[in-house]
């Protein structure tokens, strides 16, 4: 009796983890996993990143890279949503020059830095949405934001690069330059802008990973889904709190001697109404 090439992955990727097609097509500008066993968090890394443990997922896709300004105001113009950030009339802006973060009246998705500040790039991923926004993004979408662990088993590749650093590889430079928009110098002192940003660049400027994303480290810290708590097995684990919501990937504000947070196992977290310019999202979906 002939295997289906569905069931045939279905049955290898739930042992072996993979990223193939499933045969049918994907939604445009998404990529498929096919679902199975990763390994998540680290025994070096952070305390929120201990204990280094495995995990399931099911088969689901993921956008190759973040939301953009484009589609986030092709949904407010649908809609005629508004962000919290705009209803707040203030948000989260890092200061460079002084080092501090500050809550900036008027900024907000369309002016990041301040309202008297520079437009969002159209291609840029949008920021300065909060979870909540990001949720309401999605369900006019027909998407939903990822797992933690779905969004760190796709950094990891399918489950096939469980070994490395990055969703790239091991190293933050490589003979072509560097493999990520991330913070050059010493934070918050000194900053070098040697990868050409000193805020956030255009989606996929930095390239894509095996698994056909762009931006899975640097750039912008991503929302994911899960509410945020110290794994299981953590010495100092505690309760969770509904309203803390975990971010993945790191920022161009991260800096590897400070946060290094653009490792596929780093993870932080903020409250689901808070805003920033340095946290955008992308979307997943799941596969009946």
């Amino acid at each position: 009796m002939k295997i289906s090439k569905l069931i045939y992955l279905m049955l290898f990727c739930g042992f072996m983890g993979c990223s193939e097609s499933s045969g049918e097509q994907a939604p445009e500008g998404m990529v498929y996993f096919a679902g199975g066993r990763v390994t998540i968090g680290s025994n070096e890394g952070g305390m929120n990143e201990y204990p280094e443990h495995k995990a399931s997922v099911n088969a689901f896709y993921l956008d190759s890279k973040p939301v953009t300004v484009r589609e986030f105001r092709e949904f407010v113009e649908a809609t005629g949503y508004e962000t919290q950030a705009e209803k707040f009339e203030n948000s989260a802006v890092f200061d460079i020059k002084i080092g501090q973060w500050k809550l900036v009246k008027g900024a907000n998705w369309k002016r990041p830095l301040s309202k008297n500040g520079p437009k969002a790039k159209p291609d840029h991923p949008v920021t300065q949405v909060s979870w909540n926004d990001a949720k309401a993004y999605c369900q006019w979408a027909g998407r939903r934001l990822p797992t933690e662990e779905e969004w760190e088993y796709a950094a990891r590749n399918g489950g096939r690069t469980s070994d490395d650093r990055y969703s790239w590889g091991n190293q933050l430079v490589s003979d072509e330059g560097y493999q990520a928009n991330v913070w050059q110098g010493h934070f918050p002192e000194s900053v070098r802008v040697e990868d050409g940003y000193l805020y956030t660049s255009p989606v996929g400027s930095f390239g894509k990973t095996k698994a056909g994303l762009s931006d899975m480290g640097g750039n912008v810290w991503e929302w994911v889904a899960t509410t945020y708590r110290l794994y299981e097995g953590n010495p100092k684990d505690v309760e969770k709190n509904e309203n803390r919501k975990v971010i993945r990937g790191g920022s161009f504000l991260c800096d590897s001697t400070v946060c290094h947070g653009y490792r596929v196992s780093a993870r932080s977290f903020n409250t689901s109404e808070s805003a920033t310019f340095h946290m955008g999202f992308r979307t997943a979906k799941s596969i009946d």
